[in-house]
């Protein structure tokens, strides 16, 4: 299957910088006075702005955006909502906490947004790592529950989208005659996980396995797993990967770009942010941060490259997805066709700011990938 490629909607603001953009860890910094002076770079999330992304990446040809979940974001369903008549044929990965919903609601929704849009939904559900973030929403369920949770929620979800309904009862959700007003396709379901617990709803409930951008060696490992278990389970999953990407004409220009990010970085924002995210629950975190192992100090981004032209200098201060493809085109392409070689079919990208990264990605590296076959 040839690879396709989506780019990201950055819902908490955007930036030139690795604070005030994506899922930064608060720290004190930027436009609140902190140490890192971010006025005039900073770019709110209003609709005017992520209409301007998703026209761009609608333009340039990527399949889908990404729109993320959490307290430091707009409401991923609003926010989607708003841009359905922004754009004409973008998918929205719209991410989602089970718990947090009724699945029966969620299929309502779902099935609503499919018939306005013309069936552009697809899921991601984040089950959550950050105990702090789960208690915000008055959630006290445990990580492995939130993960069997998920599980039946995803059951119900789906039997709601048939024209017979369903019925269910199991730990978290006892539910009678769970329907639709009128029968849609059931969007693609997506789900991240690195822990044990998310290997059998992953098998059992979903569409797609979306990892972190690990070195591929470690990437194929985490394919053969989640591969093992849906084989068992009698159903097939497709595989993608979420990364950062700084892409540019000269490998010298790509890793200078990297430079000037760390250079504006202090590193007692580095610590505090790592500290912060060494008390997320989510094993998928903690292998981020392994890859960097704790470096707050540096004199150069290639000390965080962790693989020829993947950078784990992003998830210094972000938290999730942390690393980036960072070279020339021809190198960026290079690292993607290492991913594809061990099964990822889908890319899910981004870039600060995500405007003019959509472009460096799209003008840069796509054409490369297409005369390789890797792009449609």
């Amino acid at each position: 299957m040839t690879p396709t490629y989506d780019w990201f909607l950055p819902t908490t603001g955007d930036s030139r910088s690795l604070v005030g953009g994506g899922h930064s860890v608060p720290v004190d910094v930027g436009r609140a006075g902190g140490s890192l002076d971010t006025a005039g770079r900073f770019r709110e999330p209003d609709l005017r702005y992520l209409a301007h992304v998703a026209r761009t990446a609608e333009d340039l040809g990527f399949d889908a955006v990404l729109t993320p979940t959490g307290t430091p974001c707009e409401d991923a369903w609003v926010v989607a909502s708003a841009l359905i008549t922004q754009t004409e044929r973008l998918k929205f990965l719209v991410a989602l906490r089970p718990g947090l919903i009724s699945p029966t609601l969620l299929a309502q929704m779902a099935s609503t947004f499919q018939r306005m849009s013309g069936n552009r939904l697809l899921l991601n559900v984040v089950v959550g790592g950050d105990r702090d973030e789960q208690l915000r929403f008055g959630d006290r369920v445990g990580k492995d529950d939130r993960y069997a949770r998920a599980a039946e929620f995803l059951q119900v979800f789906r039997g709601a989208f048939t024209a017979a309904g369903t019925s269910f009862t199991g730990d978290f959700y006892d539910v009678t005659d769970a329907r639709t007003r009128q029968p849609a396709p059931v969007p693609e379901i997506y789900l991240g996980g690195s822990s044990a617990a998310a290997g059998p709803v992953t098998a059992e409930q979903t569409d797609v396995y979306l990892t972190w951008g690990e070195p591929p060696a470690a990437v194929a490992a985490k394919i053969a797993w989640i591969r093992g278990l849906t084989e068992a389970a009698g159903r097939q999953v497709r595989f993608g990967v979420r990364l950062h990407t700084i892409s540019r004409d000269r490998s010298e220009d790509a890793w200078r770009v990297a430079d000037d990010m760390l250079a504006q970085l202090d590193p007692s924002d580095v610590a505090k942010a790592q500290a912060a995210l060494a008390a997320s629950e989510s094993e998928g975190q903690r292998r981020m941060r392994a890859l960097h192992g704790g470096l707050t100090t540096y004199t150069e981004a290639r000390q965080l490259e962790v693989h020829p032209g993947l950078w784990s200098g992003i998830g210094l201060m972000r938290s999730g997805a942390g690393t980036a493809l960072v070279g020339s085109h021809t190198e960026v392409a290079d690292l993607i066709g290492e991913y594809a070689a061990v099964g990822i079919e889908e890319f899910v990208l981004s870039g600060y700011p995500h405007v003019e990264e959509a472009y460096w990605f799209a003008e840069g590296v796509l054409p490369i990938l297409r005369r390789r076959g890797l792009a449609a």
